[in-house]
């Protein structure tokens, strides 16, 4: 009575249905996953952005290797910038605007060196390929509260004298040839004194978990 369940057309139709089942259990799991990372990044959002800033003596090895649990814990630092070493990182869009961010070494009193990315600045309109205007950091001794972010991914191609082309700290420090912290960077929170003209700061990061749960259940579903 069921001879045709073994038949080729049939047995091709079970085939093409597990495989189907197959995938969308794939993709199920896949959205599962994302969705499992987008609440750890909340969840580091939360725990670390506006607690108590920390002083950098007690999370040095964080700039050296930063535990992905401590990414956004602010941290309190004292010293002074290093002008000179400032560059401007490109492509670096921000609401949806195009433009740059500026990092700049900061030399601690106790004599290591980090780099403090200081806010973003909109795409130029004198010149091509730079911002009007690049606000200088304080001079002097400066009380700085960062951020903890890891350093980025070389991108393989190359930026114009002044510039980089992401947040890559081993390449930064060989540029600028002296001893500098590269497991992370701080982005910045505070500066006192403060300053009257600054790049525009970094606003919070989003604590939306998105989408992905219900499309991981869209593809369990079938």
């Amino acid at each position: 009575m069921y001879r045709f369940l073994f038949s080729s057309k049939w047995l091709g139709y079970l085939l093409l249905a597990a495989i189907f089942a197959t995938a969308c259990v794939l993709l199920g799991r896949w959205q599962m996953d994302r969705r499992a990372e987008t609440l750890a990044e909340i969840n580091r959002v939360v725990s670390n952005y506006s607690a108590t800033p920390i002083p950098f003596a007690e999370v040095r090895n964080e700039f050296v290797n930063l535990d992905a649990d401590r990414e956004w814990t602010q941290v309190q630092l004292r010293g002074s910038y290093d002008a000179a070493g400032q560059r401007i990182v490109r492509n670096r869009p921000l609401n949806g605007q195009p433009g740059y961010e500026v990092v700049v070494p900061f030399k601690l009193d106790s004599g290591d060196t980090v780099v403090i990315d200081r806010g973003w600045l909109p795409i130029g309109n004198n010149t091509p390929g730079r911002p009007d205007a690049i606000p200088a950091p304080p001079k002097g001794p400066v009380t700085v509260v960062a951020r903890l972010k890891h350093s980025e991914p070389e991108l393989q191609r190359g930026a114009p004298d002044g510039q980089l082309a992401s947040i890559d700290l081993p390449a930064y420090a060989a540029e600028l040839g002296y001893p500098v912290l590269t497991g992370a960077y701080g982005q910045l929170a505070s500066e006192t004194p403060p300053m009257t003209d600054m790049p525009v700061a970094f606003p919070m990061p989003s604590t939306d978990e998105g989408t992905h749960l219900s499309y991981s259940l869209q593809w369990f579903a079938p």
